[in-house]
């Protein structure tokens, strides 16, 4: 897979250590001299389309906002915006149509709320906890947690938030976690959201009966005892890691858990199909467990004997 991809998947950011995992060192620093990736901040790294982002907005008098503000200070987001996101003055008279390359937003900053040609953080990450969509506001708010920034702060930003968009802002905010691991977790634990029965926790360590450790899952609904693993080809591509996740994978069944694999183009471009069978998993957990006297008994014929003047069953 190529770098850019792989960053497109990752959220758009990547840190060294996660490009290491690709890439040999070499090939790393080659990536930084040719520009197939830019230094963000300190050991992370970036799409090339972040200078161009910046070159747009001074071209054009505008600060880039909203999810291209956050992928400059280093955060990742479900899905890096092929458009750039900038921000004008409300008074400015730009039209979205001569724009085509720009996702316009209409808004009167004030000077905390600028840092250089991008919104500062905590204006960047207000317009994130208001994005409609669940999953990419909670991407950010989860990245922004792992990058080092207090639920304390996230918090503050949340509840000083006014107008539309606020209740999101602040039910976003709740739910936020520096525990998740990637933009990919961040928007399957978003969809999670809205089924009622489930509650999905990033990164919970389980045992088995006899109190070995099993694993680490991406999401875990204790009490339903369903596991909802983000799976992605960079991670699970090679033999060993099949090997691994297959005995691990089995492990988890045997211990009684349900377990449910989504790829990534199931989180980000059909959630409806991943919110229904995380539904159906909730309500089949939910209902009183069969036993073996009150299992309906399919197919007996298949397994009867047959007598010798039998003569087999056509299908």
């Amino acid at each position: 897979m190529e770098v850019d991809e792989l960053l497109r998947r990752w959220g758009g950011v990547a840190t060294r250590a996660q490009l290491l995992t690709r890439l040999s060192r070499s090939e790393v620093d080659r990536t930084l001299v040719n520009g197939s990736v830019l230094r963000v901040g300190h050991g992370r790294y970036g799409l090339p389309h972040l200078t161009a982002d910046l070159a747009r907005a001074h071209g054009l008098s505008a600060v880039v906002s909203h999810e291209s503000a956050a992928l400059q200070h280093g955060w990742s987001v479900l899905l890096p915006p092929e458009q750039s996101h900038l921000t004008f003055p409300t008074k400015r008279r730009v039209k979205a149509v001569d724009l085509p390359d720009v996702v316009l937003h209409r808004a009167d900053l004030l000077p905390d709320d600028i840092s250089g040609s991008h919104t500062s953080q905590d204006r960047t990450m207000l317009d994130c906890l208001r994005i409609p969509d669940v999953r990419r506001a909670l991407s950010v708010a989860d990245s922004a947690l792992r990058a080092g920034r207090a639920p304390a702060w996230l918090h503050r930003i949340a509840a000083e938030a006014r107008g539309p968009g606020s209740g999101q802002a602040r039910r976003v905010a709740a739910h936020a976690t520096d525990c998740a691991a990637n933009s990919f977790e961040s928007g399957l634990r978003a969809i999670s959201l809205d089924v009622p029965a489930l509650r999905m926790r990033p990164q919970v360590r389980l045992h088995d009966r006899s109190g070995e450790f099993m694993g680490r899952p991406d999401l875990v609904d204790t009490e339903l005892r369903i596991i909802a693993e983000a799976d992605s080809f960079e991670w699970h591509g090679g033999r060993s890691a099949l090997v691994r996740d297959a005995r691990r994978y089995n492990r988890f069944v045997v211990e009684g858990w349900m377990v449910l694999r989504f790829t990534w183009d199931d989180v980000v471009l059909e959630p409806a199909r991943v919110q229904a069978t995380l539904a159906a998993a909730a309500e089949e957990r939910s209902q009183p467990r069969k036993t073996p006297q009150n299992r309906r008994n399919y197919d007996v014929d298949s397994v009867r004997p047959r007598t010798k003047f039998q003569k087999p069953n056509v299908r």
